[in-house]
């Protein structure tokens, strides 16, 4: 099963279960306060000597099956080269989670989007399943990723996916129903702005 959620609701769960065995994966520097394991492909073990750090070398995770009450997945399926395979691994060690992607809108603004994302996930809310696609570029970005945080605080639910699994994770791989993107000039849509604001002025 897997639907739409929210940090914050995820957060009050993480809290309210102090218990929980909880899997931080791929999440860098930023692991979640309430995650008892992180596993990362670099080497952070100095930086979270208050965690279980594991090192990722291979494909395949290095946990057992069902290991993990939670496991959060923040900003690394879009990354991820056999993204299905990851998410049936994230299935496979864990009794439930957090997966958290762009959405498409966001992937397209960022600079370090361009090139580090492979995958556009989008949530078909009709049949509860997250929806893969090659990654598209629409247009050339025009923020970075300390300008799109700042924006999240504003238009979070137009610039993330949020979601809960438990048990399973559906998805599915689709071809992008999208016509073939003919890239939009933001330099030319400030420039139509801007000469409509003179003209504006001038008047």
């Amino acid at each position: 099963m897997i639907k739409r959620t929210s940090k914050i609701h995820i957060e009050k769960i993480l809290s309210e279960n102090p218990n929980w065995k909880i899997l931080d994966i791929g999440c860098g520097y930023g692991a979640n306060k309430y995650a008892t394991t992180v596993s990362d492909i670099l080497d952070l073990s100095n930086h979270y000597k208050d965690k279980s750090f594991v090192k990722i070398t291979e494909k395949k995770l290095p946990f057992n099956d069902k290991e993990f009450d939670f496991v959060i997945a923040s900003h690394v399926a879009e990354h991820v080269e056999d993204v299905s395979f990851f998410l049936g691994e994230l299935a496979r060690i864990g009794k439930k989670g957090y997966i958290e992607v762009p959405t498409r809108l966001e992937d397209n603004l960022v600079f370090e989007n361009k090139k580090a994302h492979i995958w556009h996930l989008v949530f078909d809310d009709v049949n509860n399943q997250i929806n893969i696609s090659k990654k598209q570029q629409y247009f050339e970005p025009v923020l970075t990723v300390g300008t799109i945080k700042k924006l999240n605080e504003y238009f979070r639910e137009s610039l993330v996916i949020e979601l809960s699994w438990e048990d399973s994770i559906k998805f599915k791989m689709v071809e992008d129903n999208l016509k073939t993107p003919v890239k939009i000039s933001i330099l030319n849509l400030l420039k139509k702005y801007f000469s409509k604001k003179i003209r504006l002025l001038i008047k």
